[in-house]
């Protein structure tokens, strides 16, 4: 398959790393890990990239999995031998299960296990209390917008438009939000949205909105959504900042912009607000939503291959073209994901 340029650059800037490694990763053998793993990483995603869907999600988990040991190798904030990972430390079972329905869960918090020491570094969450479902992990992928897996109310992520923020100075923190669904938009009322955002806490914190300047409704005039595609909106919110060094105290542009990153996720150079899934206390990292899904595929295509053929069979399954898109996509999006989670964790 056909490999972009984005993934063959991250890639590039990964082996360009490995002489000078950064972080905890410097010296020693974290230094020597980091280097052979990522090494093995990337060999086993052109591995990927050479095999058809019955195989693919394997050598794609398992290069995930090795360049989360060069993640754990430069992470600051994983000392003594806690970057020295163990075990996978997620599980998925229930493959007797509709295909979106089965759930996934992780080990405890402080588990040595490879998702939660790496969910640790990226200051992502676990859930040891509860699994949770396939579809819902799956919908935190933005490149799985266009391919749900049912036609039941999803929780996506909702784009930032961070080009929109501008250099003027000013006390608010103002972006259009996108990917709003249409069950909201359709619903056109303050309470549809309030009801919707609950699931966005970063989002539900805002100042105001941008309203339909109805006069005759005053504060209850309803959201002003514009309207980019048959089945998603999008809408100007408001946020307060905090007293800026600008004029008179107003926040500059720079500022606005870093607080906006404080609220949002990096996605391949985009930001995203993300939902929080129930039982997560907090959004969980966009590698790590990559990294369950991808688990829970590996296991599939691995220990139920007959199941696992059945659900890639374009002529019977539903489920088919998502998977494929799924993993095409993995093979060029998670080079740049790991490439910044590596910065993300070593500055």
């Amino acid at each position: 398959m056909h490999i972009d340029l984005d993934a063959a650059q991250a890639w590039e800037r990964l082996r360009a790393s490995r002489w000078n490694p950064p972080g905890r990763a410097d010296t020693g053998s974290r230094q020597k890990t980091y280097a052979a793993a990522l090494e093995q990483s990337e060999q086993t995603f052109q591995a990927a990239a050479a095999v058809g869907t019955a195989t693919r999600p394997m050598q794609v988990f398992y290069g995930l999995s090795q360049a989360g040991r060069a993640i754990a190798a430069a992470a600051w904030t994983l000392k003594g031998e806690d970057w020295n990972l163990t075990s996978h430390g997620i599980k998925a079972n229930g493959f007797h299960l509709p295909f979106p329905d089965i759930p996934i869960s992780t080990d405890q918090h402080g588990a040595r296990g490879s998702f939660v020491r790496v969910s640790e570094a990226l200051d992502s969450p676990v859930w040891e209390k509860g699994p949770v479902r396939l579809e819902d992990v799956w919908d935190l992928l933005p490149p799985n917008l266009r391919y749900p897996l049912t036609t039941r109310d999803r929780l996506t992520p909702l784009f930032a438009d961070e080009g929109g923020i501008g250099a003027h100075e000013h006390s608010l923190l103002s972006i259009s939000v996108c990917h709003i669904p249409a069950r909201v938009v359709n619903a056109g009322t303050r309470q549809a949205l309030a009801d919707f955002l609950t699931s966005y806490p970063a989002v539900a914190q805002h100042e105001s909105y941008v309203t339909t300047g109805a006069l005759s409704l005053g504060s209850e005039a309803p959201p002003d959504y514009g309207i980019y595609n048959r089945d998603r909106g999008e809408l100007t919110i408001n946020w307060q900042m905090p007293p800026g060094s600008g004029f008179d105290g107003m926040a500059t542009g720079d500022e606005r912009l870093a607080h906006l990153r404080s609220m949002t996720r990096n996605y391949r150079g985009d930001r995203y607000f993300l939902p929080v899934l129930p039982p997560m206390e907090r959004e969980l990292h966009p590698l790590m939503a990559w990294w369950a899904v991808l688990y829970a595929l590996s296991m599939l295509s691995r220990y139920q291959p007959a199941k696992w053929g059945s659900l890639i069979n374009v002529d019977s399954s539903q489920y088919a073209v998502p998977i494929e898109r799924l993993l095409e996509r993995a093979i060029n999006h998670l080079p740049v994901l790991i490439a910044d989670a590596i910065t993300e964790v070593s500055t």
